[in-house]
């Protein structure tokens, strides 16, 4: 088998699609999360904070010097890619705790003891009379 006709194969697998599908959504629903958490979530958290904006929060590490900007340790942005994990990370649990639910087969019936014939019948008689 060639090496094109292989990997060929492999790219087109159910599970190489459908991950590279997962990514692909996965990326634009982070941009949707982080644009909630920072567009949303973010300013009401700053208004009862005093009116804080968490991206502003640093510390400076080294002053700046003419040109040269200041080196700061920036813990705000932090605490932001913080709540858009913890909220991604809360959405994709539901989700996938929704599928499973779904995907929970019913018990299966075992279906009824199938009616013996005549000649089980017969034959169970024979027996039941054999042991008195």
């Amino acid at each position: 088998m060639s090496f094109v006709k292989e990997f060929r194969e492999f790219a087109m697998r159910g599970n190489v699609v459908d991950l590279a599908v997962g990514v692909i959504i996965g990326g634009a629903f982070g941009k949707i999360v982080s644009s909630f958490v920072g567009d949303i979530v973010m300013p009401v958290l700053g208004l009862f904070t005093g009116g804080v904006d968490f991206k502003d929060l640093n510390i400076i590490l080294k002053e700046a010097v003419g040109d040269i900007p200041a080196v700061t340790l920036n813990y705000g942005a932090f605490i932001q890619n913080v709540f858009d994990f913890v909220i991604i990370a809360f959405a994709i649990f539901m989700m996938i705790r929704s599928l499973n639910k779904l995907k929970k087969e019913k018990p299966v019936e075992e279906p009824a003891p199938a009616v013996p014939s005549n000649e089980e019948k017969l034959l169970t008689e024979i027996r039941d009379l054999l042991k008195k």
